[in-house]
């Protein structure tokens, strides 16, 4: 049980998926009892089991069904009708296994250690975020400055991106002190597979930035995913109302994102 419960947390770190297959409850002759876990990997791989044979067979195939949404499933197998016997599921009994997709965890990524990044990373950790804050000065990205981040990183721009591992759970704020700064995370950030990425500006720095991302090889496709200006329309002024607007933009795209799915 260890296992499973350690692979789960690793899996929702690096953001990848899986769905958990627990027996919620048995009538008659089972082959493993209620609470029995297995977890499906979407490699295919599986850690622990619910009995084996035919029974945990027809959950491994329905997980893998499974495995790319959010809706949970409570899959009921007949151990006792004429298709069980088909299957090879003679023990004599019923089972139900409740399905359930392993979400990773969403990560937001501040790149800037300023005033909005101070109140964006409280409202992040507020929404269930996991919280990176990312600046090349050691006074802006410090654990005292940010004591809500999980991690916070003072490195050069260049030396870090490669290592942040982003995914599709992966939400990606510029913020930084410069337009060079920001437009050397963009040209980074805007290949990604990041779910969000957002970037601060006025509407003519973000069209300079653009136009320059263009002579770097970076697309147009890639640049419309880019929202810029970052946040919502709400008439934000103080840092505090930009992190409210930007943090309500980042959590309409993580709901739209779950609905699409």
């Amino acid at each position: 049980m260890d296992d499973i419960y350690e692979a789960i947390a690793r899996l929702r770190r690096q953001g990848e998926k899986a769905v958990l297959a627990t027996i919620v409850s048995t009538r008659g002759s089972a082959p493993r009892k209620e609470s029995s876990k297995m977890l499906v990997l979407a490699n295919g791989k599986i850690i622990g089991t619910i009995g084996g044979g035919a029974i945990e067979h027809q959950a491994y195939k329905e997980a893998l069904k499974l495995i790319e949404g959010n809706e949970s499933k409570l899959a009921h197998y007949e151990l006792t009708n004429d298709d069980a016997s088909k299957e090879g599921m003679t023990c004599g009994g019923t089972v139900d296994v409740f399905l359930e997709p392993i979400k990773p965890l969403p990560t937001l990524i501040i790149f800037g250690g300023g005033h909005i990044s101070f109140f964006l990373a409280r409202i992040g950790k507020m929404v269930d975020f996991q919280v990176t804050i990312i600046d090349d000065r050691p006074e802006f990205a410090n654990a005292e400055r940010f004591p809500e981040a999980d991690e916070t990183i003072a490195e050069d721009i260049a030396s870090v991106t490669g290592r942040l591992g982003i995914n599709s759970s992966s939400y990606i704020v510029i913020v930084t002190r410069g337009h060079q700064k920001d437009s050397q995370v963009l040209q980074w950030a805007a290949t990604t597979p990041a779910a969000y990425v957002g970037m601060i500006g006025s509407k003519r720095k973000i069209h300079v930035a653009f136009e320059f991302m263009k002579t770097k090889g970076i697309t147009q496709q890639q640049l419309d995913r880019v929202h810029a200006p970052i946040g919502l329309a709400i008439g934000a002024e103080t840092p505090e109302e930009i992190a409210v607007a930007i943090m309500a933009e980042i959590i309409q795209v993580r709901h739209q994102l779950t609905e699409a799915k």
